[in-house]
C-alpha cells in the first residue's frame, strides 16, 4: 500500500531538509530541478554589472521609489520590513539597485550599436494594416478578386461573407501588426506591396488569398523601440554566455 502523506507536515519535512543542505548538494539539485541555467544566468548578470556604479542621486531615487512601493514611512518601518523577510540591508541594496545597474550596463555596452541594429531589424518592425480574404476554391477566389477590382462590392463585404478565416469577423481588416507577425510568405507580399494595391489570388498553404495593403506604419527609433532593441541585444549576448558556461560544466 502507498503510505499516506500528511499534507500539513510536508512543509516541516521540506524546511528540515532545506536546513541540512550542504554546499556540495546545491548544484546537483539545481541540475536535477532544471534550474541550473537560471543560476548561471544570474551569475553572468552579476559579473556584467559588477563594474557599474550608481550616483548618490540615482541611489536616492531608487530608495524613494522603494519606500513608496512598499508604503514605508520611516527607518522603523524598513527594519520591520527587513525582519519580516529575514534579509539584511546589504541584501536589500543589492536587490533594489540591481535593475538600475543592469539597465546602465545594457546602455553602456550596446547603446552605440542601436542605430545599426535598428536598420537591420526595421523591415520586421514596420507595422502594417491590411485586408485579407482567404478561401480554398480558386474559382471563387478569382471571381471575388474581380468584383473588388471592378468596384462591384467592397473588400469588407466579400471578406465578411466568404472569407474562411477569423478575419471574416472584421471584414478582412487586420492590424496594425509588425511585419514579423504574419506568415513569412504573407509578410513578404505585404513588404513588397504599395498601400491600396490589390493582389490577385495567391496560393498560401491550403488557401487562396486575396490581399491588400491598407497602410504602412514605418518603425521609429523612439525610446520604447530603443529599450526593446537593447533588451534583444542583451538577451542574445546573455544566452550565448550561459551556453558557454553550461558547456564547460558538462
Amino acid at each position: 500500500m502507498t503510505p499516506v502523506v500528511e499534507i500539513d507536515e510536508i512543509w516541516q519535512e521540506a524546511a528540515e531538509r532545506f536546513r541540512k543542505l550542504s554546499g556540495d548538494e546545491v548544484i546537483p539539485l539545481l541540475k536535477q530541478y532544471g534550474m541550473m541555467s537560471q543560476l548561471v544566468r544570474e551569475v553572468v548578470i552579476d559579473c556584467g554589472i559588477s563594474s557599474i556604479e550608481l550616483s548618490q542621486d540615482e541611489i536616492f531615487a531608487i530608495y524613494k521609489q522603494f519606500y513608496q512601493d512598499q508604503q514605508l514611512n520611516s527607518d522603523a518601518d524598513l527594519e520591520a520590513w527587513l525582519n519580516a523577510r529575514k534579509i539584511s540591508r546589504q541584501q536589500l541594496e543589492y536587490g533594489v539597485t540591481r535593475g538600475t545597474k543592469l539597465e546602465k550596463f545594457k546602455r553602456a555596452t550596446w547603446g552605440s550599436k542601436l542605430e545599426s541594429y535598428f536598420i537591420q531589424r526595421k523591415p520586421k518592425l514596420d507595422r502594417v494594416v491590411y485586408s485579407l480574404l482567404r478561401i480554398n476554391d480558386i474559382g471563387i477566389a478569382q471571381e471575388l478578386y474581380f468584383r473588388i477590382q471592378e468596384g462591384e462590392q467592397t473588400f469588407q463585404e466579400l471578406a465578411s461573407k466568404y472569407s474562411q478565416g477569423a478575419e471574416a469577423e472584421t471584414g478582412g481588416l487586420l492590424g496594425p501588426v509588425e511585419l514579423a507577425t504574419p506568415h513569412p510568405a504573407l509578410a513578404n507580399l505585404l513588404a513588397t506591396s504599395q498601400p491600396g494595391q490589390l493582389l490577385p489570388p495567391t496560393r498560401l498553404g491550403e488557401w487562396f488569398i486575396i490581399l491588400r495593403l491598407e497602410k504602412l506604419i514605418p518603425a521609429k527609433l523612439d525610446e520604447p523601440t530603443q529599450q526593446r532593441l537593447l533588451n534583444e541585444l542583451f538577451e542574445n549576448w546573455l544566452q550565448n554566455q550561459v551556453k558557454a558556461v553550461m558547456s564547460n560544466e558538462s
